[in-house]
């Protein structure tokens, strides 16, 4: 980042706010994309927030670390977080650990039937990170119950896409405003 992004002259430092996603059918990118508009629709280039959104096998702890708010997008896999999410945790959280304390994080979990599992083990993962849940998970059942509609490119109703994208602009907002 350049010394001119990293300092916003109205409002002093550039706030960020970090999406972390992985996707096997598309089904949970495009919740993270909707979550991305949603975020940066939000605020003004003024406001001073910069939205940046990453794969889960590319972001690393120091995307973690200068993040002031960060939102997961994961799958769930067989009644768990999706591998590459679980990747991602497992190299960021010793980086990470004691140094995110009460920032703020919310979930998207896009799941066939259930989604439970994995809301519970992110919220784990979370809560000894010490992160602060800012709002309830954003499921999204996609109801694909036979291999043939696991496997299949997924297409996330408007309605479920408006709901990821007001997360993104709750969490944008809030840093913005400095309540989250």
């Amino acid at each position: 980042m350049t010394e001119e992004a990293a300092f916003c002259p109205i409002i002093g430092r550039v706030k960020k706010l970090l999406i972390v996603w992985c996707s096997t059918t598309g089904g949970t990118r495009q919740m993270a994309e909707a979550a991305e508009r949603g975020a940066r629709g939000a605020v003004e280039p003024s406001d001073g927030v910069e939205v940046v959104r990453l794969e889960a096998s590319v972001a690393g702890a120091d995307a973690v670390l200068a993040a002031d708010a960060l939102l997961v997008a994961v799958p769930e896999h067989l009644a768990s977080m999706a591998g590459p999410m679980k990747d991602f945790f497992d190299r960021i959280y010793y980086p990470c650990l004691d140094r995110m304390n009460g920032r703020p994080w919310a979930l998207l979990v896009c799941a066939g039937s259930d989604g439970a599992g994995t809301i519970r083990q992110a919220e784990r993962i979370a809560l000894g990170l010490r992160l602060k849940r800012v709002a309830e998970p954003v499921l999204v059942i996609t109801h694909a119950q036979t291999q043939e509609a696991i496997l299949a490119p997924k297409t996330i109703a408007t309605q479920d896409l408006e709901r990821c994208a007001a997360m993104g602009a709750l969490l944008a907002a809030g840093i913005s405003a400095g309540v989250l």
